[in-house]
Order: structure tokens, then sequence, then C-alpha cells
């Protein structure tokens, strides 16, 4: 599967097409059935015009004041596990150097529990989630549901029978304490 990313830009005063590729979806051994489509970002505002070329994102979230646009596929419970003979440190090597930044994020006593400096737009595509916070609470998405987070501790677990696809939009954000 792969998302189809269309970009604008400007040139000689006009508006163009950039860009009209299919963005295919970052993998790892280490989590089957997990997907990461960065669509786009910057670790600025961005300014116009401009060409509509992609700016660098050296890591998966972003500074305060940066963006990322992109999507990501929650596999269903029931997905099987990495393979026997996966090397688990190839594959982690493989996971940070496809999305940087993101695993120093994760916290390993609590599978899945993450806490980033972002707000978080995210709409539901496909499938069910459950968005479960620090405290216990829980609530089920689905398709066409919509969350902001601000900055909370969360994880996200797929009870269904299907992948679930969820839409981001992420904004680098201060936290103060």
């Amino acid at each position: 599967m792969g998302f189809r990313r269309v970009v604008t830009g400007h040139r000689e005063g006009k508006a163009v097409f950039a860009s009209d590729e299919v963005v295919p979806p970052l993998t790892m051994t280490v989590q089957p059935g997990a997907e990461f489509y960065r669509l786009w970002g910057a670790d600025a505002a961005p300014t116009f015009p401009g060409d509509g070329a992609p700016t660098p994102q050296p890591n998966y979230f972003p500074a305060a004041g940066g963006y990322r646009f992109g999507v990501f596929v929650v596999p269903p419970a029931d997905a099987p596990g990495p393979a026997e003979d996966v090397d688990v440190a190839a594959g982690m090597a493989d996971f940070e150097s496809k999305l940087p930044g993101l695993l120093a994020h994760m916290e390993p006593d609590n599978p899945g529990f993450h806490t980033t400096d972002t707000i978080d737009f995210e709409v539901i595509l496909s499938g069910e989630v459950v968005l479960e916070l620090d405290d216990g609470a829980l609530t089920v998405l689905r398709a066409g549901d919509t969350v902001v987070q601000n900055g909370t501790r969360h994880k996200w677990s797929n009870p269904g029978s299907v992948p679930a696809v969820i839409a981001v939009f992420l904004c680098g954000a201060n936290r103060n304490g």
C-alpha cells in the first residue's frame, strides 16, 4: 500500500505541481503489520513562495514550531509478532534509522506508552483503535473519529481483526514543567 502525495509550489510567480508520487510505507521487522508514512513536515514554520521541495526532518517528532504530517497503521492485536529468526538488535537499528527518535519516546517498562512535546491532530481513517491514557482511561475510536492530544502520555492498541489506519498532524510544542 502507499499514499499518493501531491505537492504544489511556486515557479516564476505561478502555482505549479511540484511533485506527484506514491509514498511507500516504512515497515519494521520488529513490528510486523505496523506501517508509517512520512508525508510532509519541517522543523520551522514554512515561508512562501516556495518551490514545493521537501525539507529535512531529522527526527520523527518535530521540534517546537515544527510540524509533521503522516499516516500510521496499527496492526490488530492478533497479528503475528516478529519472526523467530529476527535479529532484534539489527531490527531496532533499522527502526531507528527509518523513524529517528521515535524509540527514545517509548517506555521500555510500559510497552506502547509514550509522551511527546507535540499537539497531535488525528483522524481515524479505517478500523478501530483504543487510546489509553496514563491513568488507565480508555476510549474506542472508529473511522471518522478525531483526537486532539495535548502532549499527553498515551498508547494505541487495536483490538479488532483488521489494521487501523490513522492520519496525524503533529505540531511541535514547548512543555512547561
